[in-house]
């Protein structure tokens, strides 16, 4: 199954907690309802971290898989 496109790919790799969940909810916070984000991290605490800051905020989380050295997230923002 393909994945759909996102609107924005933002590189947060080479960042550590808490860096990548505060730049991911500044960017979302400045998308529209409905928009995809897709997040390229290497923080191993990502995994745990972006889902629970899309739990948290009302975001969907739309996958996750891993990359080479890191985690890709594409999460789609809340409906508001």
């Amino acid at each position: 199954m393909e994945q759909p496109a996102a609107t924005e790919t933002i590189d947060l790799r080479g960042l550590k907690c808490p860096l990548p969940v505060l730049r991911t909810r500044r960017h979302l916070r400045d998308l529209a309802a409905g928009s995809l984000l897709r997040i390229e991290t290497t923080d191993p605490l990502s995994v745990i971290d972006i889902p629970h800051l899309c739990r948290e905020d009302g975001h969907r989380l739309v996958s996750s898989a891993p990359l080479e050295g890191g985690h890709s997230f594409l999460i789609e923002k809340a409906w508001e």
